[in-house]
């Protein structure tokens, strides 16, 4: 079996003092104390401000509140909510009493939130009126189930205000003594995965798990204390609860909530946040929004300029990957940089942000070089729900596009003899609630963690995935490709794509379904003089298929013969996260939709 080896551990850096604690409960306590005036929550098209002092106050009174409802150590509480300083407030007080918390994606059917809710077992859930209607009806369909605390507005009948959930709780409460009971052992959060291959599985990950992922993580991209960062994906994917919620009481920095993701670029503006990251469609959209702005720029000198800049920036970023930049190209790059990119940066509110990521899907290679070029290196990183979030990560100065970096201190990575990602540490799960056999079947004796991805190892350690083990076209030759590697080659040709689903397993040749962009169709439309720019319109449009085409022959270019798609079918619509193709994390649903297109499909090969 193929191994690679860990990146410098803490050893390397110093630790901010909350590192060393044991349970997130303790770390909390530490930052609320160290910062207690500066501030800790925000909330975007509001004047919400909560410092450390006022979140730890709150967190201590609504721990009471909930203790008085019989929440106790590893009881479970759940949470429907857009991202919120409410979620960061409750959440936070019933993991002081030790409870396991978990969210429910906002886009859930009554059915997914019937057996999210069946799983977990949980007596209460924290919510608001926007979720009601698909909440209420769970109180007679869940045995569980017996509070809902609404945290806006007036409460329904058998519902609870926030105020009269905080009435409940006793000045005679010993806060102390129940987040001192909490054990590095005990379930911090379940994160419920997307149930791309069958039900969500709840996965279990422990507070050591979280302590464990930040004290490994921080010597790689010691951020600055103190910091800033948004809130943007649901509290529901692992990525916003580490990289927010957690990170905060670990790094003290303040979270700005932007309950509408689709907001979350011209938010930055304002925050000038000093993290940034996300998943690579947000990459991708920013990256046609400013190329968009570039080609649209009238004054001819300063779109010479950035031609220009774009043009030794890019020279720039392709020699980086090859070892060595020279000094002629450096110097030319830091004039660029001073005239053009700095400007950019800093109309984006980019220009203090100390690491920028991306995660949890593939990333086009040309999304990297091209904001390397204008000198926002992005760190591509990799790992699941089961893994608290990263397991490797792309190390600062050192970033090798197409690959997912190397893996953090103290995690093992290996591969099996088919290519599978084994990984061992303290980051890896307690176990899957309630399935002991799926448990045994992702763990083994030795505590190797099958991911069921495929990857492989450069010569320097550098971990690249290929893709999900059970996702691999076999096509009739039984020749074994990636569809994820054919789907980035084929969004990354045009703006116009939004998504790609290459199909050909067991079939003589590769076809794809192809799903337009909504702000790719408005510039097509703009230029072509259509009414309609609606991706459902502009689906039939000669124009549409003409680019479309084009960018397939332009992908087809990158593939071996094998890979390439001979057809293709431009799906009416938009395909919405949580929805029949999506999950709630952009993931493609593979199995529904080549049931939803089966007849599309078929005539592609007919």
């Amino acid at each position: 079996m193929e191994a690679a080896t860990s990146q410098p551990g803490a050893a390397a850096t110093e630790q901010p003092r909350a590192l060393a604690a044991t349970t997130m409960c303790e770390a909390f306590q530490i930052t609320a104390e160290e910062r207690s005036d500066q501030p800790a929550l925000r909330l975007k098209d509001s004047d919400f401000e909560a410092t450390w002092g006022e979140y730890a106050d709150t967190v201590r009174r609504r721990a009471a509140a909930f203790g008085a409802l019989g929440v106790q150590r590893g009881d479970v509480v759940g949470f429907m909510l857009v991202n919120r300083p409410a979620f960061n407030l409750c959440d936070c007080a019933a993991m002081h009493l030790g409870a396991t918390c978990f969210s429910i994606y906002n886009t859930s059917s009554s059915e997914q939130i019937e057996y999210l809710l069946t799983d977990a077992g949980n007596r209460v859930v924290v919510t608001e009126q926007a979720f009601l209607d698909r909440l209420l009806p769970m109180i007679d369909r869940v045995p569980t189930l017996e509070h809902l605390i609404v945290i806006d507005g007036e409460a329904p009948e058998g519902t609870m205000s926030l105020a009269d959930f905080e009435a409940l709780g006793s000045d005679s409460f010993d806060f102390e003594a129940a987040w001192r009971a909490v054990q590095p052992e005990d379930v911090l959060c379940l994160i419920y995965t997307s149930g791309t291959t069958g039900p969500p599985k709840g996965v279990q990950l422990t507070h050591d798990n979280m302590m464990s992922e930040w004290r490994a993580f921080h010597p790689v991209y010691p951020v600055t204390p103190g910091g800033r960062s948004i809130s943007f994906l649901p509290s529901a994917h692992v990525a916003d609860r580490w990289a927010n919620h957690y990170s905060s009481m670990a790094l003290g920095q303040t979270v700005y909530s932007c309950p509408n993701p689709r907001e979350m670029v011209a938010y930055s503006m304002q925050v000038v946040p000093t993290i940034w990251g996300g998943v690579p469609r947000i990459w991708e959209k920013l990256k046609a929004a400013l190329e968009a702005g570039f080609e649209g720029e009238q004054d001819e000198q300063k779109r010479a300029a950035v031609e220009q800049a774009m043009e030794v920036g890019l020279r720039r970023a392709r020699a980086k990957q090859e070892g060595a930049v020279p000094a002629e190209l450096d110097e030319a790059w830091r004039k660029a940089d001073q005239l053009v990119f700095s400007r950019i940066r800093q109309a984006l509110g980019l220009d203090e942000v100390e690491l920028f990521a991306v995660g949890a899907a593939p990333t086009p290679p040309e999304v990297i070089e091209f904001f390397d070029a204008m000198g926002i290196e992005i760190s591509e990183l990799w790992g699941l729900s089961e893994t608290t979030s990263c397991a490797t990560i792309n190390p600062p100065g050192a970033i090798r596009t197409g690959t997912v970096g190397k893996p953090l201190a103290g995690v093992e990575v290996k591969l099996a003899d088919d290519g599978e990602i084994l990984i061992r540490g303290p980051i890896v799960m307690k176990g899957y609630r309630g399935k002991p056999e799926m448990t045994a079947e992702a763990i083994d004796a030795d505590n190797w963690f099958y991911t069921g991805d495929i990857g492989s190892f450069d010569d320097d350690g550098y971990l690249s995935i290929i893709d999900r083990k059970k996702e691999l076209i076999i096509n009739a030759a039984g020749k074994n490709m990636s569809p994820a590697n054919i789907e980035v080659k084929l969004k990354s040709a045009s703006p116009l794509i939004a998504h790609a689903v290459a199909i050909g397993d067991r079939r003589p040749y590769n076809v794809a379904l192809i799903v337009l962009d909504p702000d790719g169709c408005g510039a097509l439309a703009a230029r072509q003089g259509l009414a309609d720019a609606s991706p459902t319109a502009m689906a039939g449009e000669p124009a549409v298929h003409d680019e479309v085409a084009a960018a397939v022959e332009r992908a087809n270019a990158q593939l071996s013969r094998v890979e390439q798609i001979k057809k293709f079918h431009i799906v009416a619509g938009e395909w919405e996260p949580g929805g029949d193709e999506l999950t709630p994390t952009i993931k493609l649903k593979r199995r529904p939709i080549g049931q939803k297109y089966a007849a599309e499909v078929d005539t592609l090969y007919a």
